[in-house]
Formats: structure tokens, C-alpha cells, sequence
């Protein structure tokens, strides 16, 4: 019989592609655009029948995409719907890519090792920036928060970058000096990005780590968590840090309505005034709360429990919302709060996809969760609870840098072979 002319996968370069695909992400879209095409024809021109396996898990994502298409049947925005759907192709393709692929353990495990480099190097190449800025400028502010980073892409998905990778170094069993330093370099930078949801989750996360992965004495493991912790607290009360928790928690600071120039709204405000004034600032927490509620008031006016408005379709309900309770609408140069999505995941795949858009979502995050729990990953356990998080204050599968980031390293994480990493480092 004659030879098959189909070319044979390299691993090396299916360990590049994704990589590339990953590090691409805080770029121009166009970069990782081009990035994940690249990675998909490769996969899918040099797959062979053999290497094809079946996923459970990595079938969520693909069965929320189809739930995403079927909306434009009943979506009240059907040019929003239709429009959004080119940014969610991954979860199609990117699970498609690894449903044919082979990847083997070292493979596997290279791929979280050059993103986490990669991660190091864009961190190292911020800070470099912002003290080119601040000799330029003498503005502090350039080492913190969206200053800190460029404007493609904002602090908090810069956060859920950096963490992953810090998880990386923190789960690193071999350590040398430059992974120590990696790593405390990785956690200062996302300390100055100054996210409160994902710090606290990765202090979190971190502090887990040391209690029941390391393989340091009891005694030690309890001590270095709480020190840790106090270290923590005490940094918080310090500098820019300490301004944007107090923002955010305390809305009725002198200093949040200064900075405005407007009245902040509270977090009880948010929830039960019938209007608001044009002068109304909402702080994150704030704002969030009020997008639950007006979530629940949609929900009790319109019959789309089950199917949702259709995928990006809410947003015309949302604005709806905002001219009945009078929140701001905008100017010249801030945008209006009945502009913004929900900011949350899981609010907004409900308001979008109705309740099976929703359950497919939480499906997707216990499978995750449950699949690192039986492998026993410190990383992939990791990336779970902090997308668990992340999803209740970012709308993130919703933006294409998310969806990118999400799928690529969930089917990574849950594609059947990543288990024997896992037990190839313990041997």
C-alpha cells in the first residue's frame, strides 16, 4: 500500500504554536489572531486518525459555542449576536486542535514552562517602562494599576495572566535562585496591578500551596503561612495599594468623591434606589451589585429564563436599565454605566444563553475543578479556583483575549495525558 504524503506532527512546533498562541495574547488581536490560525492548520493538516481522543470536559466548551450560534434564532440583537460570534470561534476550534492532537507529558509541561518565562519577560519589560516613565514624568502612578501596563489590554487580565505563571514557579519543585526571584518578582508585579479578586485569590492560593503541597516540616508550613499573611495585611496599608482598596471597599471616602467630583453610590444605594443623578459614581464593588440587581429585575419582566436574549443581546436591556434608573450616560470622555456589560460570568452568560448557557458554564468550571483535584495539580487546581473567582467579577469569556487565554489552557489542563505529568513529578 503506499505511504500516506500527510506530514508528521512535530511535537516541538505544537509546543511553539501554543505557546505563541498564549504570549500573543496581551498583544494587538491581530497577534494572536494570526497565532491561533496558525496553530489550528497545523494541528488539524498533520493529524492522524490514531491520535484522536474523545473529552468530556473539552466538549463544554464546544456546546457552549453551539448554544452561542442557536441564540441567533431567538436573540433580540441579532447583528450584536452575530457580530460577536467571530471572537468566541476558539472555544470551537481551540478543543477541536486538541481533541486531534498528541501531546505527550514533557510536551505538556513545556508549554507552561515557556509561557511562564514569557509572563516573566513581559513583567520585566512593564517595569522597565514605567521607570522610563516616571524619569520622564516623576508620576508614581505609572507603577500602578491600568497605568502600569499598555493600553491593548488592563490590569485585571494582566493579573490572570501574570498568576498563572506564578503558579507555575510556586509549584516548581527543582527551584534554582532565578525561579525564586521569578517568583517574587511575578507576585510583586501583580501586587502593583493592584486587582483586590485576584490578589486575594493567588495570596490564597499561594498559602494552600505551602500548607499541602510543600514538602517542608508541619511546623514550618504553618509559620511561613502566617507570616505571610501578616506581611500581606501590613503591605495593604501602605501607598497606592491602600488608595484603591479604600476606593473600592469605602465608596464614601472623601477621597473617591474627590477624585471623582461626583457622589459616590454605596453598595446598599446600588442595590435599592429606584434613580440615580447624572453625578453618581459607582465603584467597582458598587457597580457590580448594581448590575446584579437590574440582572434580577430583567429576569422578572422578560420570559428568557431558559434562552437568554441572545449572545451579547442583554447589553440592549442593560441600556434599557440605565435610562430607567437614571444612572450616568456618558460624555465626551467616560463612558456611561449603561455601556458596560454585567462584569460578571456567570450573570452574563444567564442573561445571554438563559439557564442551559448557564449550567454548561458551571459544568465546565466543576469538571475543571474535579479533574485537578484527581490529578492532584497544584497549577491546574490553581487555574480552576482562580477562574471560579475571576468569573465573578469579569465578564471574561466574553472578550477575546479571555477566550483565548480560558480555553486554550483549560483543554491544556484537561486534555486526558496532562495526568501523567503529574505523576511523572512525583516519581
Amino acid at each position: 500500500m503506499p505511504k500516506s504524503k500527510r506530514p508528521v506532527t512535530n511535537p516541538k512546533t505544537l509546543v511553539f504554536l501554543a505557546v505563541a498562541v498564549l504570549l500573543t495574547i496581551p498583544l494587538n488581536y491581530a497577534f494572536s489572531s494570526i497565532a491561533v490560525i496558525l496553530f489550528t492548520l497545523y494541528a488539524l493538516f498533520t493529524a492522524k486518525k490514531e491520535d484522536f481522543s474523545f473529552n468530556i470536559a473539552l466538549l463544554t466548551p464546544v456546546a457552549l459555542f453551539l448554544l452561542m450560534v442557536a441564540s441567533l434564532l431567538w436573540s433580540i440583537d441579532f447583528k450584536s449576536t452575530l457580530k460577536a460570534l467571530s471572537k468566541e470561534i476558539p472555544l470551537l476550534i481551540i478543543p477541536v486542535v486538541f481533541f486531534v492532537i498528541r501531546l505527550w507529558p514533557k510536551q505538556q509541561k513545556d508549554i507552561l514552562k515557556y509561557y511562564s518565562w514569557g509572563m516573566f519577560t513581559y513583567a520585566l519589560f512593564y517595569i522597565v517602562r514605567a521607570f522610563i516613565k516616571y524619569f520622564e514624568t516623576g508620576d508614581t502612578n505609572v507603577f500602578f494599576y491600568h497605568e502600569l501596563v499598555t493600553k491593548d489590554v488592563n490590569a485585571i487580565y494582566v493579573s490572570v495572566f501574570m498568576s498563572v505563571a506564578l503558579f507555575y514557579f510556586v509549584a516548581k519543585r527543582a527551584k534554582r535562585k532565578f525561579d525564586y526571584l521569578s517568583l517574587v518578582f511575578l507576585f510583586g508585579f501583580i501586587f502593583l496591578l493592584s486587582s483586590k479578586n485576584i490578589l486575594l485569590t493567588d495570596i490564597f492560593l499561594i498559602i494552600l500551596y505551602f500548607l499541602f503541597w510543600s514538602p517542608a516540616s508541619k511546623k514550618t508550613k504553618w509559620i511561613f503561612a502566617a507570616v505571610f499573611a501578616v506581611a500581606i495585611v501590613i503591605a495593604g496599608y501602605f501607598g497606592k495599594i491602600k488608595e484603591r482598596v479604600e476606593v473600592e471597599l469605602k465608596p464614601d471616602t472623601e477621597q473617591a468623591v474627590q477624585d471623582m467630583g461626583t457622589r459616590a453610590v454605596t453598595i446598599a444605594q446600588a442595590w435599592n434606589n429606584e434613580t440615580f443623578s447624572q453625578n453618581d459614581y459607582f465603584n467597582g464593588t458598587s457597580f457590580r451589585v448594581y448590575q446584579i440587581r437590574i440582572f434580577t429585575e430583567m429576569m422578572q419582566e422578560d420570559p428568557v429564563f431558559f434562552q437568554g436574549y441572545g449572545l451579547n443581546a442583554s447589553l440592549v436591556k442593560v441600556k434599557e436599565k440605565g435610562d430607567e434608573h437614571n444612572v450616568f450616560k456618558g460624555n465626551e470622555t467616560h463612558r456611561g454605566y449603561n455601556g458596560l456589560n454585567f462584569h460578571n460570568q456567570y450573570v452574563e452568560v444567564f442573561a445571554d444563553l438563559g439557564l442551559f448557557g448557564f449550567l454548561i458554564l458551571i459544568a465546565m468550571m466543576l469538571l475543571n475543578l474535579k479533574n485537578g483535584l484527581s490529578n492532584k495539580d497544584f497549577v491546574h487546581i490553581a487555574f480552576a479556583i482562580l477562574m471560579i473567582a475571576l468569573f465573578l467579577t469579569e465578564s471574561f469569556l466574553w472578550r477575546q483575549r479571555g477566550v483565548v487565554f480560558f480555553t486554550v489552557l483549560y483543554c491544556l489542563f484537561n486534555k486526558e495525558l496532562y495526568s501523567s505529568v503529574i505523576e511523572k513529578e512525583k516519581r
